[in-house]
């Protein structure tokens, strides 16, 4: 199969790579344009497009996709079987009937569940215990196409978005190896999705992640997973933002919400119901790191 492989993210390149190393054969790369970054506004490219370039991959970065003539066109000339995406953009019907068999998105969630930007982060943030992935046939409306192949995925306790979103590029990888070849094969056959079932996943927002204490601590412990690296759930103290990466619920109804139990080693914040023991934060303009470190030189009980 000839496929042109969209996507942006290192959630996208287990799935390139391993494309690349099968008997398919990867005609080009499309991923988002370049971007400057940092105080010396230095050009970082996505690591979709280091990885083309490192193995010499064509690589196109289109500014938009819905009515750009010359994107299509280039798209055209390339006369693909399939365009394969994982983690890109919405893609507009004149770009994705372009290939001979269409094209198919890996998404992270069971759809129609979660349906959106962030469905890993918000599987997490709702405490769910079980998760999936799902390849199906691009549509017109995001996230609606018939299914391909789906597969469940445990998510455990101590998963934060940074473990359970590695694990699920590389199973999803598998995947899109394996609808790769059902449609090669043309051995497959398509479940449509039920609309009844459906559940979004917006995209992250900064007031998404900003901790309302007056929440019971699993549901701020949960938030906190769900956001664990990046962007992180934080709060404000003193008009500085802190960052929390970890924490442990407490069984505690002595601490009002917000109210914090310090001593040198321990940080405990009271919830709406029972306590969070904060073990991983990190201050505005500070290194991230464990609350007993955290707490030799920096006292909340300090006004």
């Amino acid at each position: 199969m000839n496929i042109v492989f969209m996507g942006t993210p290192e959630f996208s390149l287990p799935s390139l790579k391993i494309l690349l190393g099968s008997n398919h054969n990867v005609l080009s790369v499309v991923t988002q344009p370049d971007k400057e970054r940092g105080r010396g506004k230095k050009v970082s490219f996505t690591p979709v497009k280091q990885f083309a370039v490192d193995n010499n991959i064509p690589v196109y970065q289109p500014e938009k996709l819905k009515g750009n003539f010359e994107f299509v066109e280039q798209m055209k000339v390339l006369q693909p079987d399939l365009f394969v995406v994982v983690a890109f953009r919405i893609l507009p019907k004149e770009v994705f009937e372009i290939p001979n068999f269409g094209s198919f998105n890996l998404h992270g969630s069971y759809l129609p569940k979660y349906r959106g930007a962030a469905p890993i982060q918000w599987a997490l943030i709702n405490g769910e215990t079980e998760t999936g992935l799902t390849t199906f046939k691009l549509a017109e409306k995001v996230d609606t196409g018939n299914i391909y192949l789906q597969q469940k995925l445990e998510i455990f306790p101590e998963d934060n978005f940074e473990t359970l979103h590695d694990r699920m590029s590389e199973l999803g990888a598998m995947m899109v190896l394996e609808t790769v070849n059902l449609i090669e094969n043309g051995n497959y056959e398509l479940k449509q999705q039920d609309d009844s079932l459906a559940s979004a996943a917006p995209k992250i927002t900064k007031e998404i992640c900003l901790i309302d204490w007056n929440k019971s601590a699993f549901e701020i412990h949960n938030l906190v997973r769900g956001l664990s690296p990046h962007p992180a759930a934080f709060f404000m103290h003193n008009g500085k933002v802190l960052k929390v990466y970890k924490t442990e619920i407490v069984e505690r109804d002595d601490l009002k919400p917000f109210q914090i139990d310090q001593t040198k080693k321990e940080l405990i914040i009271g919830c709406g119901e029972n306590a969070l023991r904060i073990l991983e934060l990190q201050q505005e303009g500070k290194k991230r790191m464990g609350s007993e470190e955290f707490l030799r030189g920096f006292s909340f009980l300090k006004i």
